[in-house]
């Protein structure tokens, strides 16, 4: 078995808890390669008895991994993505920070958890992810063209508005004027979507979710869309430039680009232990139902 691991910073007692990951791994017999940067900032702190010299390292992927080790929070998470890519390695989110909606394993249950996948008891979650195109001639946003999340358009360098003009498979819908347009997976409904007045959808329902970010209109509403559709967005304003968002990367592109968003051809998949699930999740995390008459 063949195990990768990616942190991006080095929470409090983190030498404690990756111990605790390598001990499970070892003792499972699984070869283990932590991200070079990674390495190099674990070696800055003491605690981990494991000699780090014996570990090796990785930049890049590719498909002989059996599992890859998200240590962090969801951020992390949202990173770790981007490694993975399409390359089908099941994702196993250990939540080092602070709510991890998508890190699902705690700190606290490192050991039990690990030992629960490492003996074939957890369940795969298969999640949809958006892809972005753009006309060629106003900027290019580089291979990472997807997102787990959200796509998202906001205003740069101005307190203005910025208007959104928007088709789905080429019918206009609305040309939004607010700070914002998102466009979000169900993976993302509880992320920024969220707290922009989206609804929460279930990770393996079939859909996206339109939503405005301060729209200055009452009319303007989240709108859900089946995940086949092709949305089509245009930003102009006072600006010359907007700002574009996938996950946690940024890019500027010039006014008026024309920007293609879809479902991505590839998914990615969440490993979950028999015990974690999107309801149990949605109660703990976000206290779904909470209510003193319950």
């Amino acid at each position: 078995m063949k195990v990768g691991i990616y942190g991006q910073f080095y929470h409090q007692d983190s030498e404690k808890y990756i111990q605790l990951i390598l001990d499970v791994l070892r003792k499972n017999g699984a070869e283990v390669h932590i991200e070079s940067e990674f390495l190099k900032i674990i070696e800055q702190h003491e605690g981990i008895s494991t000699p780090m010299s014996s570990i090796a390292t990785f930049i890049t992927l590719d498909a002989t991994y059996d599992f890859f080790i998200s240590i962090g929070g969801d951020g992390t998470l949202l990173k770790s993505v981007t490694y993975v890519g399409d390359l089908g390695i099941p994702i196993i989110g250990i939540n080092t920070g602070r709510l991890g909606f998508l890190a699902t394993i705690q700190k606290e249950r490192i050991t039990e958890s690990l030992e629960q996948i490492m003996n074939g008891r957890f369940t795969i979650s298969e999640r949809s992810l958006l892809s972005i195109e753009t006309n060629p001639d106003h900027g290019d946003l580089g291979p990472l063209h997807f997102a787990l999340n959200e796509i998202a358009v906001n205003r740069k360098n101005t307190t203005s508005m910025i208007k959104v003009d928007t088709w789905i498979n080429g019918e206009y819908l609305n040309s939004y004027w607010s700070d914002g347009l998102i466009i979000a997976t169900p993976t993302g409904s509880t992320g920024y979507s969220l707290s922009c007045g989206g609804p929460v959808i279930h990770p393996l329902a079939q859909s996206m979710v339109i939503t405005p970010i301060a729209p200055h209109n009452l009319t303007a509403r989240p709108l859900v869309i089946p995940n086949h559709e092709e949305v089509t967005l245009k930003v102009s304003g006072r600006e010359d430039h907007f700002l574009i968002s996938l996950d946690s990367r940024i890019a500027t592109l010039k006014n008026d680009t024309e920007i293609t968003i879809k479902k991505a051809p590839f998914t990615i998949k969440m490993v979950q232990t028999e015990d974690a699930t999107f309801i149990k999740t949605l109660r703990e995390k976000l206290l779904w139902g909470e209510d003193k008459r319950n």
